[in-house]
């Protein structure tokens, strides 16, 4: 699948090459490098193809990691294992991927290649597996490891649930779950919704004994609409797109969309999504620009929460801009403390708490100072920053949380919901 593989810094330098078929010479990557990382035409197109050879590639900060091919290749398969491979770097080098990171450990990445491709074929892709048998500066006294350790790693690695070592055992087993969900909004200054989606993500801490399975089931809607034929209710969402971690059993999700899996043990991400239907807006926003005089402006923010009054908003953080020539800014609220910061050329309103259904307001007397420039002021859009816990903007409920083992054990479940604000944006 894969020809070659290569690390690359802005300046077009091979730092890492990593051959794994004949097929393609050093020199075709050298002269990619110099069309197309030296002219930065590269940033146009993940993919280009010169003199019938692919280049797929991806940028991580300054480093471009390239995957090359002479045959018809899944690409979208190859770009995803490009991104799994930043991952599997970052977890070895805390989270950091760059040059001088890449020259440090040149050795280790080379053994990390050779792992993770066989004749350019992905194999092991997760970082859990692969930190257990390669460490920084190479595999450290095997000799000294237990046999029973390398027996276990082994039926791992090769094993039908790579993702999940045997023989785990807790004295108090706990599954918790967090459905975590970002609102990018854009509202126009005539108060019409121009975009609205969610971009969430279901998140695990599993610390279970055995290897359990586990069932999670969703009120999406194809599962309520087949309901709805018989209890002619219909509470579900529609989902448009959908990630899921390798454990989950796609099959048993088709068949009735409940989410089948044998869970990694510790932290991971189930799955991630998006909705871009019936989103519901958490706060209303009304703000009024007034020119008082040439240099006074007076902002009249009144803020509405809607949702239930049991929930509670959480660090709120309204950012509404004021002019660059702003010179000082007297500011009244009954909710909250509004402030004028001069790097962010805002007056940013924070709000510790906010009840659901309560309406605040806040108002900014501005003095602007002298200025030549004879130039009307092009208002940037107001901002918003927030966070809900147990609220989702999606609707996004968990119906059922299920966990079946052998030995039958009693399991504490905990669910949480958390909304925050993404790309919450209202024009002025």
């Amino acid at each position: 699948m894969i020809s070659s593989l290569s690390f690359i810094n802005q300046k077009g330098e091979i730092l890492i090459y990593r051959v794994y078929k004949d097929d393609i010479s050093r020199s075709e990557i050298t002269q990619f490098c110099a069309k197309m990382i030296a002219t930065k035409e590269n940033k146009e197109s993940p993919i280009i193809n010169i003199d019938q050879t692919s280049f797929i590639h991806i940028s991580i900060k300054d480093i471009i990691i390239l995957a090359t091919t002479k045959t018809d290749v899944n690409v979208a398969m190859v770009l995803e294992f490009l991104y799994q491979l930043s991952k599997i770097c970052k977890s070895y080098f805390q989270g950091i991927l760059d040059e001088n990171c890449i020259k440090k450990n040149f050795v280790l990445i080379y053994e990390i290649l050779d792992e993770v491709l066989d004749y350019g074929i992905p194999q092991i892709a997760d970082p859990n597996i692969l930190q257990k048998f390669i460490q920084e500066g190479g595999i450290q006294q095997e000799t000294s490891m237990n046999i029973e350790r390398l027996r276990q790693l082994t039926v791992t690695i090769t094993g039908a649930v790579s993702w999940r070592p045997t023989g785990l055992h807790y004295e108090k087993n706990e599954l918790y779950l967090d459905i975590i969900e970002s609102v990018n909004l854009l509202i126009s200054a005539k108060d019409t919704v121009l975009r609205a989606e969610v971009v969430g993500s279901i998140e695990l801490k599993s610390k279970l004994t055995g290897m359990p399975e586990c069932q999670i089931g969703m009120n999406d809607k194809l599962l309520m609409g087949k309901q709805a034929r018989t209890t002619k209710q219909n509470g579900g969402i529609a989902i448009d797109d959908m990630k899921f971690h390798p454990c989950v059993g796609l099959p048993k999700f088709e068949k009735d969309r409940t989410i089948t899996f044998i869970p990694p043990d510790g932290h991971f991400q189930l799955m991630s999504y998006r909705i871009s239907e019936n989103i519901n807006i958490p706060f209303k926003v009304n703000v009024i620009y007034s020119d008082i005089s040439e240099n006074k402006l007076e902002i009249r923010l009144k803020i509405k929460s809607i949702y239930d009054k049991n929930v509670y908003g959480t660090n709120i953080a309204v950012k509404v801009p004021v002019p660059k020539n702003t010179v000082n800014v007297i500011s009244a609220t009954a909710l909250g403390k509004a402030k004028h910061e001069i790097e962010e050329q805002s007056v940013i309103w924070r709000i510790k708490k906010l009840q659901g259904d309560v309406e605040t307001s806040l108002r900014c007397d501005i003095s602007l100072g002298a200025t030549n420039k004879e130039q009307t002021w092009s208002k940037p859009p107001l901002k918003m920053e927030f966070q809900i816990p147990m609220f989702t903007s999606s609707g996004l409920r968990v119906r059922f949380l299920k966990v079946m083992e052998k030995g039958a054990y009693k399991t504490n479940k905990w669910i949480r919901y958390l909304t925050r604000g993404g790309e919450y944006l209202h024009r002025l």
